[in-house]
This record gives C-alpha cells, structure tokens and sequence, in this order.
C-alpha cells in the first residue's frame, strides 16, 4: 500500500496522457507525497469509474475527453470558472464526501501566455477562433485580463454569437464568421482543431500585423499548420498549447496541494521529449 496520497486523470482513451508525466515531476520538484496514475474510464458509466478510484483513496481527478460534461454533473459544488465553461477538467473528492468541481484550461493558456511569454492581454485586441467547448473553458479566464475587446470567429456563426452572448458580462464580446474578421489584431488564439488535420481556418491574412502574437491550442513535435501560416504573414511570435498543458496541469497541482510548481523545468522536459518522439 503506497503512503503518497494518489491523484489520476481519467479519459477514454487514456494512453497517451502526457498528465502522469507531469504530475510525477511536479511532485519531484515540490517534493509532495503524491503519486499520480492514469485511469481507462467507462464511457457508460462515468459514476462508476470515479466511485472506483475515490473507494481506493484516490483524492482528486484530471478529467479529459469525453468525460469533462459527464465530471460537472457528477460534482457537487463548482468553482465560478467551471460553471462559466460548462465542462470541467479538475475534480477535488473531500472528506465530507461532497465534490469540487474546477476548469483550469482557461489559467493555463492565460498564465502561459502572460508569465512564459511575458504578453500582457490588458487593452489588446484579441481574435479567438472556433466556439467549442475548448475555447468556452477559457473565456472567463482570458476576459479577466481586460483586453479591449475579443472577437469569437467560428464556421457556424451561431454558435460564435451564442458564446459572444454568453460571456458578454465580462467585457466586449462580439462574433462573426471567419471570412467576415476586420482588421488586424494583437493577440490571435486558434481555439480549432484544424491544425490535427493540417487545415487552417479561413482567416483573412490582414488579421496579422507586425507586432501581433499567435497562439495555437494544439501542439506536436513540428509547427502546427496554423503557427506556421502565422510566421509566414509575419507575426512577432508563434507559440503553441504545450504550455498551456503544462501550466493547466500546475493549476490542478495547486488546488489539489495548495502548492504551486515551477513549470520551467517540466515545460523544457517536455519539450525535448516531443523532438526525440
């Protein structure tokens, strides 16, 4: 019987999780009793699966694809971000039985963007594209830093306006389609999953000007499709999700632990282990 108290992340399919990795280091670095693992959850039953690890001692969860709408109805409280995203990726089990549930994808990206990358959103003008879940669970985050005004372009405007709707409280949110984008743009967050499958968003290339910085959701071994599209019309800086995995995965640690570690050495950890494959 280990005497580290056990965290996991739960998905389906679950294999290629990068979080155990992280979380084994974090631990190193912070020197916490923790050991963190990767849970196969049951797309049928989602109750069941957690019911299973929390009978064990399991303490908290990571939660990734499909089970992040699944992980907010089964908690029993929800942090302000959470409720905002609608989808959850951190749940917290405490000893009264009751359930935390939190989003710390949109803290990821924003303190990827601002502490790694040293941008600050304050008064800039931002681009977001795509409208899906991914890009809801960063909203909140992202409008907290007060950029000027945020722009949501997606291929069903609908669902852009919907978002824009939403989220219009927190400061100025508009939508449209991506051919319909005006103007340039300091900050551009590619929210698509178009990058997977080597597309790009149907942008107009004027959305890019000399200072503007892209940032791409998605990471791989090579320049995304869309960081490369970005250097070519001349962006100041490409910067892809890696960091943003890195320092969502530090947010979890946080809440769990009530310690935050220093991402550096992980994020370049990571990094050489992408190139090497």
């Amino acid at each position: 019987m280990s005497n580290k108290d056990v965290y996991a992340v739960i998905g389906s399919p679950i294999k290629h999780s990068k979080s155990p990795w992280i979380h084994t280091l974090f631990a190193e670095v912070t020197q916490e009793p923790v050991e963190y693992k990767a849970v196969l959850g049951n797309e049928q039953d989602f109750a069941g699966s957690v019911d299973a690890f929390r009978a064990e001692g399991g303490l908290g969860l990571n939660v990734t694809v499909p089970f992040k709408q699944d992980a907010f109805n089964y908690a029993t409280e929800h942090s302000e971000r959470a409720k905002r995203a609608g989808a959850v990726n951190t749940l917290v089990f405490r000893e009264d039985g009751s359930v935390l549930a939190d989003n710390t994808d949109g803290v990821g990206i924003v303190r990827d963007i601002t502490k790694n990358h040293g941008f600050n959103i304050q008064g800039q003008r931002v681009l977001i594209l795509g409208a899906g879940g991914a890009v809801r669970g960063i909203l909140e985050p992202l409008l907290s830093e007060q950029p000027s005004a945020v722009v949501i372009a997606n291929r069903t405007v609908s669902k852009a306006e919907e978002l824009a709707q939403d989220f219009a409280d927190l400061g100025s949110v508009s939508a449209c389609g991506f051919v319909d984008v005006e103007g340039a743009f300091d900050l551009i967050i590619n929210g698509t999953s178009a990058s997977l499958s080597g597309e790009l968003p149907p942008v107009p290339e004027t959305v890019i000007q000399s200072s503007t910085v892209c940032y791409d959701m998605m990471y791989g071994a090579e320049m995304t499709v869309f960081n490369q599209w970005a250097q070519k019309q001349g962006a100041s800086q490409v910067i892809d999700g890696l960091g943003m995995l890195v320092e969502q995965a530090a947010e979890s640690f946080f809440i769990w632990r009530g310690v935050r570690p220093d991402t550096t050495p992980v994020l370049t950890a990571l990094r050489d282990s992408l190139k090497q494959g």
